[in-house]
């Protein structure tokens, strides 16, 4: 098959942007073949490089989402630094910011302003809530929204709410940053016009709440929290095995059930009896379901179960802990990892999702350094020596 361009190869994308939501949009361009150009503050830059260093000294979270990008660092406070960013645009496909409520307007760096001077250009404004309304001014933490969105009232277990263990509300508006890139930058290859496109966290995760959403407001109730069980199937749950680990399994119908009955926990008269043989009648004996295949697969070691169940004809599943997601079996198999550059080294890092077979591989460029593109930047924008030494000397550039 003859090798295709990546879909994004000659796509400029100019990002005023932190954290996670924005970021994690942009990643996903490049990782589609765009360049992306990341403006960060002079004064370290994206806050995300301080979360932590766990990262061989950088931050998880920055070497997670920023990968193949140009850095330039810049002083918006500064008209200066603001025409930087405008010339950049002025050569762009794509604009992403997702400042603090207002900030942007007031640079003039809004989707609407910008699209108004440049009809061709996709402007993304990515906010906690939407630019208008009651919220439009609110603080929009991750945390905070999934708490907003009613996500932490179906997380968890009965006695205790939990909010998701990674940052959902910002992937969620990340996403559809994403999409809604790529659907405008296919509607003006037919029009020939960009135009803005808004994400707020809230509006994205509420979509993600789309189940027990209607659920609740169609006449039902909200659904309780469960932990790792099931509502309304039972078994549905994980397991401790012999070994330490656990297994969880879900049993989708009373065939299957019948089968775990006969093969697994070795009784195969339970797929007859009353108190068993249909989902409802062990939901409503939860306890005594849960303690037969407890029993069973106690007995067992992590493996030795998983083999039993999937030749029963089981769903089921390892529940693993995040180092063994990084030695999964499956990800090595299809090879899915690869090496970064970073400014500590070559970092190990995820093939993104998305494969496009004859389309290329996903570049993976590396983790920039805080001002590493400063120079080429200014200079590929038309900056003379003597501009870039004031740029610097005045604290603009960095």
């Amino acid at each position: 098959m003859e090798s295709q361009p990546l879909p994004l190869a000659g796509i400029t994308v100019v990002a005023v942007e932190q954290a996670v939501a924005a970021p994690f949009a942009t990643r996903q361009l490049a990782d589609l073949g765009a360049r992306v150009i990341k403006v960060e503050r002079i004064d370290g830059g994206d806050f995300a490089r301080g979360y932590d260093s766990a990262a061989g000294g950088l931050a998880s979270h920055f070497v997670w989402c920023n990968r193949g990008k140009e850095s330039i660092a810049l002083d918006l406070k500064d008209p200066r630094g603001v025409a930087v960013v405008r010339q950049l645009i002025a050569g762009a496909d794509v604009f992403v910011q997702n400042l603090a409520h207002g900030a942007a307007a007031r640079l003039g760096l809004d989707a609407a302003t910008l699209c108004v001077a440049h009809p061709r250009l996709v402007a993304v404004d990515i906010s906690g809530y939407g630019p208008s309304g009651p919220y439009a001014g609110k603080r929009a933490y991750d945390m905070l929204v999934q708490c907003e969105a009613g996500l932490v009232s179906v997380t968890g277990t009965p006695g205790q709410p939990v909010k998701a263990g990674i940052p959902a509300a910002d992937i969620a508006a990340a996403m559809y940053a994403f999409s809604g890139v790529l659907a405008a930058l296919v509607r003006r290859g037919v029009s020939g016009r960009g135009g803005p496109v808004e994400v707020s966290m809230l509006d994205a995760l509420a979509e993600w709440m789309g189940h027990p959403l209607h659920h609740a407001m169609h006449g039902g109730t909200p659904p309780a929290r469960t932990g790792l069980a099931h509502a309304v199937i039972a078994p549905y749950d994980a397991y401790p095995t012999a070994d330490g680990g656990k297994v969880l399994l879900s049993v989708q119908n009373d065939r299957e059930w019948r089968r775990l009955a006969e093969q697994v926990i070795g009784r195969p008269e339970l797929g007859t009896d009353p108190d068993f043989a249909t989902n409802a009648a062990r939901v409503e004996n939860r306890e005594r379901t849960d303690a037969l295949v407890g029993e069973a697969l106690g007995g067992l070691g992590a493996d030795e179960a998983v083999v039993l169940l999937e030749r029963a004809g089981v769903a089921c599943a390892r529940l693993r802990d995040v180092q063994q997601l990084a030695e999964h079996p499956q990800l090595a198999a299809r090879e899915r990892w690869r090496e970064v550059g970073s400014p500590v080294g070559p970092l190990r890092a995820l093939l993104p999702p998305i494969t496009l077979p004859g389309g290329g591989e996903a570049p993976m460029g590396d983790v920039p350094a805080l001002g590493e593109h400063t120079e080429a930047l200014l200079r590929a924008v038309g900056m003379a020596d003597v501009e870039i030494a004031a740029l610097r000397r005045d604290g603009v550039a960095a």
